[in-house]
């Protein structure tokens, strides 16, 4: 196994099959094409996205599924041809795909997660991409629910990185 520094998790292990490769970079991040996905069970369901060429540069992630069971993926035919899918139909969620969405954490605010433009990961080659809908679907400041009833109301979370 490889090793990464990082600035919030010290010196972490990785297997190189496990690293998503953004061949466009992030917006607003367009030279950070690789990051390691970091799971840490005191934090489940959240994942961590950690660049692998700046130590400081983490994300934070949540299953799509988590957010919003009912999720209807709309990726535009360009980017299903740059994560090397069918440019024909819409990839399935979990068989083909993993779909995160990344998150915003306020201090003392509520967290977000951006819907309107989630990751998108072919699983068989870890390509990766934020795919930008085209739609106005979804918003990208949606609230976070605490469960699958949400009866608390939204969650309010403190950014572990």
């Amino acid at each position: 196994m490889a090793l990464i520094e990082t600035e919030y998790f010290g010196s972490i292990s990785y297997r190189e099959d496990s690293v998503f490769d953004f061949p466009a970079g992030l917006p607003a991040f367009v030279n950070e094409k690789r990051f390691v996905p970091i799971e840490s069970p005191q934090h489940s369901p959240l994942l961590f996205l950690q660049s692998m060429a700046r130590p400081s540069l983490c994300f934070l992630a949540l299953p799509i599924q988590v957010v919003d069971p009912g999720y209807r993926l709309a990726v535009c035919r360009e980017d299903l041809v740059t994560l090397e899918l069918a440019p024909d139909r819409q990839p399935e969620l979990a068989s083909e795909v993993a779909v995160l969405v990344l998150l915003s954490i306020h201090d003392g605010l509520l967290s977000t997660a951006n819907l309107m433009a989630p990751i998108v990961v072919n699983l068989k080659t870890r390509r990766a991409l934020q795919a930008i809908r085209q739609d106005s679907v979804y918003s990208h400041q949606h609230p976070i629910p605490r469960g699958p009833s949400d009866r608390d109301g939204p969650v309010r979370m403190e950014q572990p990185c």
